[in-house]
């Protein structure tokens, strides 16, 4: 098993992807220290306008090879929700088949689905 340092998951990711009618989904993660994280999933259609964006807020983990997360709660069109924190979909474990500095690719346990981010920078280059 290879072991991943947690320090390689902190910071701010994103990837970008469309679905089968051609509309973006992105996803931008905020990862930090504290073991907390804030995703945000935007769906846009085919036009470009958003169609939904969701935040979800949690607690995340990397354990050797396996990157966890829980979401405890989450904002849908600016709503807050609590989760149910009974219910197993608000629980998710990856396997991590990399982690560099620029990039994040995992595998859900469950799903088999394949995910890869990369890395935001933390500040922009001089020009």
């Amino acid at each position: 098993m290879i072991t991943y340092s947690r320090d390689m998951l902190i910071g701010q990711w994103y990837r970008t992807e469309y679905d089968e009618n051609g509309c973006q989904i992105s996803e931008y993660a905020h990862i930090s220290p504290d073991g907390s994280f804030e995703f945000t999933f935007v769906s846009q259609n085919a036009k470009g306008e958003v169609a939904e964006q969701i935040i979800e807020l949690g607690d995340w983990g990397l354990v050797g090879d396996i990157h966890f997360t829980m979401t405890k709660s989450e904002f849908v069109d600016e709503q807050h929700y609590a989760a149910d924190l009974a219910d197993e979909q608000n629980y998710h474990a990856y396997k991590v088949l990399e982690l560099t500095g620029q990039v994040f690719r995992y595998q859900h346990i469950v799903t088999q689905e394949i995910y890869q981010l990369k890395r935001i920078a933390e500040q922009a280059g001089n020009c």
